[in-house]
Formats: C-alpha cells, sequence, structure tokens
C-alpha cells in the first residue's frame, strides 16, 4: 500500500479535536523516546505517525526486530529471522528464539524493591482490600507452579480456570505459563452447558475454580456446577478448590461416573490455600516463540466456540508494543481495566504487569451499589488507567451522572473503552464528566488478532467518535467487495500482512480448515475480520469509525450501514434505555428491518407519538433509504457476557431458524431475553410478507 493509493481526505464535519495532547504528555511518551532511538540506532526519522505506521507496516521485519531490541524482552536462546515468510495463515516469527510468558509478567519481582513495591490490589463484593507485593506474587506463583509440577502437568498440557476476577486466577495464569503448560478460563457466572462447550474441545488434564462467588449482593454457590464440570470433562486428573464464598468450603467428588465399573473414576482434590501456604521462588521453562499459551473463545453466541490459540512471544512482543507505545503505560502506573475472566480483556490486563506496574483487580456488579462504585474505586486507589466499556458509559450518560463533581480523578491519564463502538456522546461524557486532560483510549481489536487493529496514540489529538489511528505493525484497511482499499466510505476491516500475535491456530482443527475459513475465505491471504470500518486521513494520521459487525449491517437498496449509526440517533431519545436494530433479508424479497425499543416507562407497546419521533428523527439524521418498517418495545436488548447486542442471532431467531442453532444461552448476560424474540418469530410470517403480523 502506498501513499498515491490514499485520496485526499474530503470535508470532515468533524474537524476540531475534543482532546490535545501537551506538549509534556508528547516530550515524556514512549513512542517519542521509541522514535528517537529508531532515528539514533537506524538512522530512520518519521515526520509524523502516518509516516511511522507506514514503515512499520511495509516493513515488518524491520519493525517487529526493532520492538523486539527497544522492549525489554527475556529469550534464552536467539532468532535465526524475523519472518519465515508474509503468509497467513502459517507466519512463523522469531524462529529459534525461546521465551516464557510468566517470566516477563515478574520480571519486576527481582528489583530491589519488591518486597515493598505492590503488583496487584484487589477487592470485590465479598473481599475486602488487599495487597500482594512483586516477591509476594512472585512466592505465591512458584507455589503454584510447583503443585501443578508435582501432578505431572507438563508443557501442552491444558489448565483450566473457573474464578472471577481474583488474585488468586492471576497466580494460576503465571504458574501454567511458567511450566509451559497451556490455560484457558471461563468465568463462574457463565452457564454449564456454556463452559463446556469450550473445556470440552481441548481436555483439560487440571481444573483450579472457586466454590462461588457474589455478584450484586447476591451469593452464588457454584460447587455443583464444578463437580458437574468434572463429570462431563473425563480428561479432568484433579480440582484445585480455591475456596471464595466460604473459607471452610469442600467439593463432593465421590461416586463419579465411570466407564469402567471395576475402576472407579478418582479425581484428586487440592486446597489453593494449602498449596500457596509454603511461598517458593517461581521457575520458567525456556519455550519456543510459538509455543501455546493459552487458548480463548469467540462469544460462542452463534455454533461453537472457536478454541483460539496464542503463543507465548508472540502475546509478550505485541503486549511490550500496544501496552508501552499506544496506551503509554510505564512502571508508576496504577492500571484497571473492568473485565470478566472470560474475556480478552482479561488477559490483556494481567499482561501489563510486564511493565512493572500495579494492576487493580475489581470482581462485582460495576453498578453495584450504584453505578459510582468504579469511580469511588479510582479515587482511592489513585488509577492512572480506568478501562470500562462503551455500554457502561451509555449507563452512566442515561442515569445523568457526573463522578468529577463527587470523587477526585484527576489521577487518571487515560480512560480505556472497549467493547463496542463508543458514540459521540460517549467521548464528550468522558471529558465533561471525568476529566478534560486525559487520553481517551477508544480500541477496537478483539479475542482473536490478540491485538487491537485500530486504537490510541498519546502523541496524536482525539476527535469525538473516533480511534485515533491504526496500530503500528497491523496493516488495516478498509476493503470494497472487490478487495481494494477505500478512505471516507464504508467498508470491511481487513489485516493485509501477519503479525506475531495472530492464532497460532484452533485447537483441534484438523488441517486448519475451520481457521481458514474464519477469516480468510473472502480476501485469499487477507485477514477479514467481520466488521464494518470507515478510515479518515488527517494529518498526521488515519483516524477510523467502526460501524459494528459486517454480518449485522444494514443493506437497504444497495446502500450498507452500520447499526452504531442508528443507535446513535434512537438512544438519543431520552425515553429509550436501549435499542436493538437487526435487517430481516430473503433472497429476491425485500428487506424487513425492525427497531426494538427499551423504554424508559416499560411500556409493551411503543407509543405512537414517539414512534413518529424515532422515525422522524432517523429519516431527517441519518437516511430515508435506512426506515425500520416497524417499531418494537422490549424488555432488554439480548447481550453477550461482556456486553456485546446480539443482533445476528436475534437475525437468525426472526429468519426462523431454531433458537438453539441461533444463539448459547450461556453465553449470554440474560439468557431470559430471547423469549421475546421467538414469540416474535411466531407472530411474523416474513417469507409471504414484509410487513408484521402482531
Amino acid at each position: 500500500m502506498t501513499e498515491t493509493q490514499i485520496p485526499a481526505a474530503h470535508a470532515n464535519s468533524n474537524e476540531q479535536p475534543i482532546w490535545m495532547p501537551s506538549k509534556a504528555r508528547i516530550d515524556g511518551a514512549r513512542i517519542t523516546d521509541f522514535r528517537a532511538w529508531l532515528s539514533r540506532t537506524r538512522g530512520l526519522n518519521f515526520e509524523n505517525y502516518e509516516a511511522l505506521w507506514r514503515w512499520s507496516v511495509d516493513d515488518i521485519e524491520g519493525f517487529w526486530q526493532a520492538i523486539f531490541e527497544y522492549f525489554p524482552l527475556i529469550t534464552h536462546s536467539p532468532h535465526r529471522q524475523v519472518l519465515e515468510r508474509r503468509v497467513m495463515p502459517g507466519a512463523k516469527w522469531f524462529d529459534g528464539a525461546t521465551i516464557n510468558y510468566a517470566e516477563h509478567l515478574l520480571a519486576a519481582a527481582r528489583r530491589e524493591d519488591a518486597s515493598t513495591r505492590v503488583a496487584l490490589v484487589s477487592e470485590s463484593e465479598l473481599a475486602p482490600r488487599a495487597e500482594l507485593k512483586w516477591s509476594e506474587l512472585a512466592g505465591l506463583a512458584g507455589a503454584m507452579t510447583r503443585a501443578l509440577a508435582g501432578l505431572g502437568i507438563k508443557a501442552g498440557d491444558r489448565v483450566v480456570s473457573f474464578q472471577p476476577n481474583i488474585p488468586a486466577a492471576v497466580v494460576s495464569l503465571l504458574a501454567t505459563a511458567s511450566i509451559g503448560a497451556v490455560w484457558s478460563s471461563c468465568s463462574p457466572d457463565m452457564g454449564t452447558t456454556s463452559v463446556l462447550d469450550r473445556f470440552r474441545q481441548i481436555a483439560p488434564r487440571v481444573l483450579i475454580a472457586v466454590d462461588g462467588y457474589r455478584y450484586n449482593g447476591k451469593d452464588y454457590d457454584r460447587r455443583a456446577v464444578v463437580r458437574e464440570l468434572v463429570e462431563q470433562l473425563p480428561s479432568i486428573e484433579c480440582v484445585i478448590l480455591v475456596p471464595y464464598l466460604n473459607p471452610n468450603a469442600s467439593l463432593d467428588l465421590s461416586n463419579l461416573p465411570s466407564s469402567d465399573a471395576a475402576a472407579p473414576r478418582k479425581v484428586r482434590i487440592l486446597s489453593y490455600p494449602q498449596i500457596i501456604a509454603r511461598p517458593v521462588p517461581p521457575k520458567f521453562a525456556p519455550l519456543p516463540f510459538d509455543h501455546p499459551l493459552w487458548i480463548v473463545y469467540s462469544s460462542g453466541t452463534t455454533g461453537m466456540p472457536k478454541p483460539i490459540v496464542h503463543g507465548h512471544g508472540g502475546t509478550v512482543i505485541e503486549n511490550f508494543k500496544g501496552n508501552g507505545l499506544h496506551l503509554d503505560l510505564n512502571a508508576d502506573d496504577r492500571f484497571f481495566w473492568f473485565s470478566s475472566t472470560s474475556w480478552i480483556m482479561w488477559n490483556l490486563q494481567v499482561s501489563t504487569l510486564a511493565i512493572g506496574l500495579t494492576v487493580v483487580l475489581y470482581d462485582g456488579n460495576p453498578a453495584y451499589p450504584d453505578l459510582n462504585t468504579l469511580f469511588r474505586l479510582a479515587q482511592r486507589e489513585r488509577f492512572t488507567f480506568l478501562g470500562i466499556s462503551p455500554a457502561f458509559i451509555g449507563m452512566c450518560i442515561k442515569a445523568g451522572i457526573k463522578p468529577n463533581e463527587q470523587f477526585d480523578l484527576s489521577s487518571i491519564r487515560t480512560v480505556g473503552a472497549t467493547g463496542s463502538p463508543l458514540t459521540v456522546e460517549g467521548y464528550q461524557w468522558v471529558y465533561q464528566s471525568i476529566h478534560r486532560d486525559l487520553m481517551l483510549a477508544s480500541i477496537s481489536g478483539g479475542t482473536d488478532p490478540g491485538t487491537s487493529f485500530v486504537g490510541s496514540c498519546p502523541i496524536l489529538p482525539i476527535y469525538a467518535g473516533e480511534m485515533q489511528a491504526r496500530g503500528l505493525g497491523v496493516a488495516t484497511y478498509a476493503y470494497d467487495d472487490a478487495g481494494q482499499a477505500i478512505y471516507d466510505e464504508v467498508g470491511e476491516l481487513v489485516c493485509s500482512q501477519p503479525m506475531p500475535s495472530m492464532p497460532l491456530y484452533f485447537w483441534n482443527d484438523e488441517g486448519g480448515k475451520r481457521y481458514f475459513e474464519s477469516y480468510f475465505e473472502q480476501y485469499p491471504g487477507v485477514w477479514r475480520h467481520g466488521d464494518w470500518l470507515k478510515l479518515i486521513r488527517r494529518e498526521e494520521s488515519v483516524t477510523s469509525v467502526i460501524y459494528g459487525r459486517s454480518d449485522s449491517t444494514i443493506n437497504r437498496h444497495g446502500i450498507r450501514m452500520g447499526t452504531s449509526e442508528l443507535y446513535r440517533v434512537v438512544e438519543e431519545f431520552a425515553e429509550v434505555l436501549d435499542s436493538l436494530v437487526v435487517d430481516l433479508e430473503y433472497l429476491g424479497r425485500e428487506s424487513f428491518m425492525a427497531l426494538f425499543v427499551v423504554l424508559r416507562d416499560s411500556t409493551p407497546e411503543v407509543p405512537a407519538d414517539l414512534r413518529k419521533a424515532l422515525l422522524d428523527a432517523l429519516r431527517t439524521r441519518l437516511s430515508a433509504r435506512h426506515m425500520p418498517n416497524e417499531v418494537y418495545s422490549i424488555a432488554e436488548v439480548p447481550r453477550t457476557i461482556s456486553g456485546k447486542k446480539m443482533e445476528v442471532p436475534v437475525k437468525k431467531i426472526l429468519l426462523g431458524q431454531p433458537v438453539e442453532k441461533s444463539a448459547n444461552r450461556d453465553s449470554m448476560a440474560n439468557p431470559a431475553s430471547l423469549d421475546w424474540f421467538i414469540a416474535l418469530a411466531q407472530r411474523i410470517n416474513l417469507p409471504d410478507s414484509t410487513t408484521s403480523k402482531k
């Protein structure tokens, strides 16, 4: 991709930045130091960020070698070459290098102040505030590693977790990675079927599980679920029980079903408190750069979740680049990102330990007892980085809260946001209600690539509703249907060059067929992510807007539109708390577009005046081509556990697909919300008519 292929930017209505970094912030940014280092060591000088990005995706071998040298990567043998071949899938990075993810995360434990410097702060609805110093965290990880080794766990074996966002989960990941075993995690609020759909695919040997948890002020005993998991996972040889809900909790694994009546199945039970009672220094196995680190999963809302394997080396080098250059983190930061252990953002949160900073963990409902819970925590712990979701920001906007009027949030340098597109109003709320001098790191990437395609940069201005730049080393483009790069138009988000963090493979994917079909069928050799993206050329970078999943996009009269554009208009109405839109298309028929709204007063029907106002706003502010055929009142929008609107599963249900083939209720935050749509599907007859029948 050359500069001459990028057209000049057309007039854009969003011309004034909502934030400009100060000279002090630019001068002190890690990316500024990196540019100076490139100038000193390689004679490379770049006039602006866009020039730096262009070099990073043109000379990908030179860029990733520079990252390898600039950051403190710990390797036990040298690599023979940076990249074997520029191919996707199948790129092989840093062949010959041996490395260990956990060794990087615990590097700060070797500092002189490791016994006094804090690595983890934790708090939950259930447990009071606690701290772990770096030396303590390393000792616990060493003890857990010793226990796993004592069970005969070796490199390549799978260790799975059924824990919330607590220190024991972090210790468990570090120990698993230290030994070279493969980590995988599900949050204990997930349904049994959903957990089994994930863990059955990978045949784990050890399950590390809590007895229960507390959420929204209510206790949930999960021991029966743990037993069921063990019953349904014959590969499990040992359960390490983490007493969380009850310090004296025990687990009954007697009389487990066995395929051999003469040899009843025996599964060991170990106590996490007893394991960590004798801390020892950790040991780290040197592993190939592409040794599997963890298995993460696609959302699982449609079909069997994809078991995505990321490697030690790719994860380490990508997180140094992303956390250091794009999020501008340093050892003095206090980092927080609200997340579930089922979501890749939890892995990112833990990975920031490699910077040597303090990570703050919180387990519970961020809206309990009220929406100020996280802001109270931010004030007390002096967060420098606050990571939240656009859905949470939307809740705060609807509730009319302004946390900076109640709390001192001046320590926050950066607010992170991901999970769904952040609206212009969301940007404005952050700057008006948290404080005006911070970087809003709105990022978009995913579980699949293990990185952000587009996101933040501390030396660039921020325009409301737009992400600041494409990630360094990430060849992100918007493609039209012909596979041509386009700007200032909405196209398919693609990545045209390999990256070290891309999946090594899918677990048990013979011949890589499922991996190939997931990303490379539409544009051979180019990763298609499944999001609609618009790239906007500005003076120092190309900014971006994500419009939602491309398979849920509205396509009427040949004009495509992302659903987030409709939500932006609809959810500005004070009467509307939430919304969902789907476009129901049949081959050779007109589409039927349905808008669903959650009303503040919970009325079962949309009042005629509100319906008219909504349609008028969409017609005048958005497009006369993209008008809903009907507007329905619903109790709640179906969402995944990570908070994403389930547009595609709802679309499939309304098109007549069986619910069990359309959505996995156990992967949902509110599974009962689907029942309304099932009933609606029985009342409408879309193949014969494009009008609803009530």
